[in-house]
């Protein structure tokens, strides 16, 4: 059965999961890019922009393992990209290029109807308008029977994890103080929702930590 999950979302310390001021020169926020480092080092992220170095240790490991098994993936709208309202035109297709990592079925939401896009290497994202629920249904149908990945950002996490949709979630736990920004947990009381650690790992810049929600533990 397909489980929603969120793999590799990094975190600060103080649990913010990307810097205030987000736009086009700071897609993270300001300092937001400090929450990747983990991720930038590792030969898995390389790979992903066509190179072949990069470290093989733990983190580039939990790395690879958060892209195994997943047959689709959800993302906000603001991950997607910085355009607000009605899509003006169809020019922008993303953060990524001409072929994004993902390789799957990419279901974007959105509160604006946007035709599907079909880019280079598998990925075609296609815009969903109904609501979290629906991107959830729609993915797992399209996941045909592996996971679905869901990939941020932070405002859409807390919106799965309020609903109890997400049944695993891996943090990377970077650990830097960013003070101000999009927080994940706040107002989010997540042991009543059902989730406890499962285990946890130190990496060479990040901990790894795995929540598990008790209902998917006893799938």
């Amino acid at each position: 059965m397909s489980k929603l999950c969120v793999r590799s979302f990094a975190i600060s310390i103080d649990g913010y999961g990307a810097g205030p001021n987000q736009d086009l020169q700071n897609p993270l926020g300001v300092r937001g890019p400090e929450l990747m480092e983990w991720f930038f080092h590792t030969r898995a992220w390389r790979k992903m922009h066509g190179g072949d170095d990069g470290e093989t240790g733990v983190d580039n490991g939990i790395a690879e393992q958060g892209f195994a098994g997943i047959g689709a993936w959800i993302l906000g709208r603001n991950m997607f990209g910085p355009v607000r309202g009605p899509w003006p035109d169809d020019s922008w297709k993303g953060w990524w290029g001409d072929e994004p990592p993902y390789h799957t079925p990419v279901f974007v939401l959105t509160n604006h109807p946007r035709a599907p896009l079909t880019m280079a290497g598998g990925t075609e994202f296609r815009f969903v308008t109904e609501g979290i629920h629906a991107a959830l249904e729609q993915a797992t149908a399209a996941a045909g029977g592996r996971d679905v990945r869901l990939g941020g950002g932070v405002s859409t996490v807390r919106q799965f994890l309020r609903a109890g949709l997400i049944d695993e979630l891996h943090l990377a736990i970077r650990p830097v103080l960013l003070g101000s920004g999009e927080h994940l947990f706040q107002g989010i009381d997540t042991h009543a929702l059902g989730y406890e650690c499962a285990r946890h790992v130190a990496g060479e810049r990040a901990t790894h930590v795995f929540l598990q929600r008790r209902a998917a533990a006893e799938k």
